[in-house]
């Protein structure tokens, strides 16, 4: 990723013999281009590593969608019948499967030929997982059984490319990797592209598309650099949205979005308490996800069944395809659209168990602008925005990070010191870049850099890192020139 972006154009006439030279004011681009090439060239350097993994997994997590229903197509798919057998009768079939499982949340086929998804809690499944009982809508026979992770319900292929992405499969520790890539993602992407726009050409052409010619450095940096101009939108979004569920970045972003009254609503299923001890509709605070988490114990009284409490949200206007979440002790129903695919369905409602009344709706529509842009990012991020044409969108976006990496390092190597063809580092602008920054320009710049490295603090800490290593390397050359 790391641009050395030597100015390759035309040498200026000579200026005429009876005209005194006199030094060209510096524009601001010129004071801080170096400055910019210097922290490109480092992050690029070193952070490359990590943004690497992030592509190559982030590659294959966007190709497992269409891998699981190669893969899993036994238990997703099944031979369309002449008729839809209540969702009952179909959970009484899971049940019967795995008497030793809870079963806390359904989702009713969603189109002809598709199976039940009775999600359960489970032994047999590992904490923060749930049981997936995959039920023929036709004939209740039980399809096979899957541990099912997240909202989106990803199989065992699909979940452990997450898991791997997001922390290398090490847990609360590895999602430091993840949380620094996409920290430095953005820091990158953006200082390339005021690089390569500011770059000196001849040709509009070459801003936008790759040079011809023999292999050389210039060709790769202007393959480098076209490429990225095209990928730099879609590199940041998945940067932004990264970090939106990162471990400290997160939690600013979470803060500031609650500050500004950008917070996801969630449906309120909980049932008040009449004088004798009943449930009645009523109360707040409560999420229905589909994800099979709850453990609370089921209600005891009068419940009308799930058949019920889905007609009742099918006639507030809850449609499409849908998740139950079964009631909880003091809990309603939940039912929920779950078409992330945009333009999203993704309208709720909690149904009171007792009489299938609903208790509490929410619209999409109302959410506030700041959770529908979240809501449209973190899905986007995770390709389930568009279908299929947003995980190829992803697949092409992380082969483009792949290249621009790959002839980043190409230029670093052709760069390299060449006495005796000895391995060394190429050769970034030199130190002290940013005294010649004008102090109007340092101040806000430096004051900016602060509070974005103590907003997302792994930037921050690492950028401190680069500085101090770079001044103590400074320290020993000129200790030896001075020796």
């Amino acid at each position: 990723m790391a641009i050395d972006d030597r100015t390759t154009a035309e040498p200026a006439e000579p200026a005429a013999e009876d005209t005194p030279s006199r030094p060209e004011p510096r524009s601001t681009w010129s004071a801080l281009r170096p400055l910019f090439l210097r922290i490109h060239f480092y992050a690029g350097l070193l952070i490359a590593p990590l943004l690497l993994v992030a592509a190559i997994s982030g590659l294959l997590y966007a190709l497992s969608f269409q891998a699981e229903k190669v893969l899993y197509r036994h238990e997703l798919q099944v031979p369309v019948g002449d008729r839809v057998l209540p969702l009952s009768q179909q959970v009484d079939a899971a049940r019967e499967a795995h008497p030793d499982g809870t079963v806390t949340a359904v989702w009713p086929s969603s189109e002809e030929g598709a199976t039940t998804r009775v999600l359960m809690t489970s032994p047999s499944v590992e904490e923060g997982k749930s049981l997936a009982v995959f039920v023929d809508p036709y004939t209740a026979e039980v399809r096979g059984d899957l541990p099912s992770y997240g909202s989106s319900g990803a199989l065992p292929l699909r979940a452990w490319l997450s898991e791997f992405h997001a922390n290398l499969q090490l847990g609360e520790a590895g999602r430091n990797y993840s949380e620094m890539a996409a920290s430095w993602m953005w820091v990158v992407a953006l200082g390339g592209l005021a690089l390569w726009i500011g770059r000196k050409r001849t040709a509009r052409r070459a801003l936008v598309l790759p040079e011809r010619g023999p292999r050389s450095r210039r060709r790769t940096l202007s393959w480098h650099g076209s490429v990225g101009l095209w990928a730099v939108t879609g590199l940041v979004v998945l940067s932004a949205t990264g970090l939106t569920w990162s471990r400290y970045a997160g939690e600013n972003i979470d803060a500031v979005q609650a500050q500004l009254g950008g917070a996801t609503p969630t449906v309120s299923a909980t049932l008040s308490t009449t004088p004798d001890g009943a449930a009645a509709g009523g109360g707040t605070g409560h999420e229905g996800h589909g994800t099979g988490h709850h453990t609370a114990p089921a209600p005891k009284g009068p419940d009308v069944g799930i058949d019920r409490a889905v007609e009742a949200a099918r006639a507030a206007g809850v449609a499409g395809k849908i998740a139950v979440t079964l009631p909880a002790e003091g809990k309603g129903y939940v039912v929920k659209e779950t078409d992330t695919q945009f333009p999203v369905h993704l309208d709720s409602v909690a149904v009171d168990p007792a009489d299938g009344a609903v208790i509490d709706e929410l619209r999409f529509a109302d959410y506030p602008v700041l959770a529908k842009l979240t809501r449209f990012g973190i899905d986007a991020h995770m390709g389930v925005l568009f279908g299929l044409a947003n995980q190829l969108v992803l697949a092409a976006l992380m082969v483009a990070l792949v290249l621009l990496i790959f002839w980043g390092y190409r230029m670093w190597w052709l760069r390299r010191p060449t006495k005796e063809r000895k391995l060394g580092a190429g050769r970034p602008m030199p130190r002290g870049a940013w005294r010649k920054v004008p102090v109007t320009l340092l101040l806000p710049l430096a004051a900016a850099t602060a509070l974005v490295g103590w907003f997302v603090p792994l930037l921050g800490i690492s950028l401190l890192a680069f500085l101090a290593v770079d001044v103590t390397l400074g320290l020993v050359a000129r200790t030896r020139r001075a020796g």
